[in-house]
């Protein structure tokens, strides 16, 4: 077994200061939301159609000598994290998403489409499905969760979110 103090001085290493100098301007993609922000405004589709309001908090950190962010999410009723890192072969960004609530498990593909992040995924039924990063300020930005019914020609939205810096 391996002795204890190993094991915290590693996990202590998972953190990092700064993005890896050798990709940093692919990095700056997410690493531009490094930091801590509140979710002041999100609106969550329920199952009856109906909208659930709440709030929460968004924290940010470079991991894995900097060549990743991690990132957590809290707010009601879900909470998760987000591993991302830049991939150069597919110059795009490789992200998982767990949320230990819900017990979902999704990965995503994201790039930068015009002004926007877009990560795109696949539901539990194989449906389209994407995460989109617009409306990017220093301070602000707001994100959201659309769903297609298969054809990737009509999309739904299914939560939005304005999150603001500390």
């Amino acid at each position: 077994m391996e002795d204890k103090n190993e094991s915290n001085t590693a996990i202590r290493r998972l953190n990092a200061k700064c993005a890896s100098d050798d990709l940093k301007d692919k990095l700056m993609l997410f690493g531009q939301f490094v930091g801590d922000w509140d979710i002041v405004e999100c609106r969550n589709l329920k199952e009856d159609g109906s909208w659930e309001n709440s709030k929460g908090e968004v924290h940010w950190g470079w991991i894995l000598g900097g060549r990743a962010i991690q990132d957590v999410w809290m707010s009601v009723p879900d909470m998760g994290t987000t591993v991302r890192f830049y991939d150069p072969k597919i110059d795009a960004w490789r992200s998982t998403w767990i949320s230990p609530t819900q017990g979902v498990v999704r990965e995503f593909i994201g790039r930068e489409v015009g002004e926007e992040i877009v990560l795109e995924t696949k539901d539990s039924d194989g449906k389209p499905m994407n995460w989109i990063f617009y409306d990017i300020q220093k301070d602000s930005f707001r994100w959201r969760a659309e769903r297609s019914s298969g054809s990737g020609k009509t999309w739904k939205i299914t939560e939005e979110m304005l999150i603001v810096r500390q």
